[in-house]
């Protein structure tokens, strides 16, 4: 097990020097964090799991088992990704120019997945870069998200649409007196002009 304080990195594990490890964040077996990825506080990463070059994670996320977060994504805290998960960054793919020549580096320009505070993405989801998850928003397992997500937005399929809302409990809102409520927390929520806001109980 590396040595780095406060910080479990199991022997299997590739970390890089570079990477910054929060106090209380763990990395499991067979997982990659690359150069200068930054992990805040008590991160979970699971076995398998691959961090990229540069990737950015706040307090308290947890990456499953074999999810790919590839750079320059931006995780927020609070952040699930669930198993097999993938962030992309390549809109156009390609392993040859159109020369034939193998693309370098230097052939294409990286973009990244953004989440914000407390999203989720389900398992074997992938998120096709350039796109944002909102604030609490919620990706189904197994969804293709090619369009931004709205804070608090619930989506599923491929491709992914807006199926419901979601509260920060992660249970679906129920709509009732023309609010959307949530069953666990009691918090209420007003939808206007597309999105949801908090309002006092």
């Amino acid at each position: 097990m590396q040595q780095r304080p406060n910080v479990r990195i199991v022997d299997s594990a590739d970390v890089a020097q570079s990477a910054e490890i929060g106090a209380g964040s763990s990395v499991w077996h067979l997982a990659q964090v690359r150069e200068d990825a930054m992990l805040g506080a008590n991160c979970v990463i699971g076995r398998g799991a691959y961090i990229g070059t540069g990737v950015r994670l706040g307090d308290n996320c947890k990456i499953q088992n074999y999810a790919l977060v590839y750079e320059p994504a931006d995780l927020a805290d609070g952040v699930f990704i669930g198993p097999a998960a993938v962030l992309t960054n390549d809109t156009y793919p390609r392993a040859i120019n159109a020369d034939g020549t193998q693309k370098s580096a230097d052939d294409w320009e990286a973009v990244g997945v953004t989440l914000k505070r407390g999203a989720s993405v389900g398992a074997r989801a992938v998120c096709v870069a350039p796109v944002t998850i909102g604030t609490w928003a919620t990706v189904a397992a197994g969804a293709v998200v090619t369009k931004d997500v709205p804070d608090h937005a619930l989506v599923a399929g491929v491709p992914a649409r807006h199926i419901g809302w979601v509260g920060t409990s992660g249970h679906p809102l129920s709509e009732r007196d023309g609010y959307w409520m949530c069953p666990v927390t009691g918090d209420r929520y007003a939808e206007i002009d597309g999105e949801l806001k908090e309002v006092s109980k």
